[in-house]
């Protein structure tokens, strides 16, 4: 009886953990040019969804959060600067998921990128936030 317990515990436990990690959500708070705003991204079912961010009149931004299949499940951040016909990536980032806020810059730490012509920075960092 008490190892029946025991495994319906769990079960109810993963079932609250897993239920827990699906209310996630990706939040990127980015600062160009004296502004500031924050880009949030649910997970996504394929890294080529969703379109990037365009930052002031150089940057686009781009996150991608993928939860599955688990051995790909990852966090991947793109910054490219626009600067004519084809964007120009000038900063990637993977962080492999699950992962965990570190800290006041979430688990990305703060990040500075800086646009190559004009010299112009973009800062960002980036936490995993519980949706409501």
């Amino acid at each position: 009886m008490r190892c029946a317990l025991l495994a319906i515990g769990s079960g109810l436990s993963l079932g609250l953990i897993a239920t827990a990690s699906w209310a996630q959500t990706v939040a990127c708070h980015l600062t160009y040019g004296g502004e500031s705003q924050v880009i949030e991204a649910v997970p996504a079912s394929s890294p080529y969804v969703g379109a990037p961010t365009a930052i002031g009149s150089f940057f686009l931004f781009r996150i991608v959060f993928m939860r599955e299949p688990a051995d790909l499940a990852r966090i991947n951040l793109y910054t490219h600067a626009d600067l004519g016909e084809v964007p120009i990536a000038v900063h990637q980032a993977s962080h492999p998921y699950p992962l965990r806020n570190q800290g006041r810059y979430g688990f990305t730490g703060l990040q500075r990128i800086y646009e190559p012509k004009r010299e112009s920075e973009l800062q960002y960092w980036c936490e995993i936030r519980e949706a409501p």
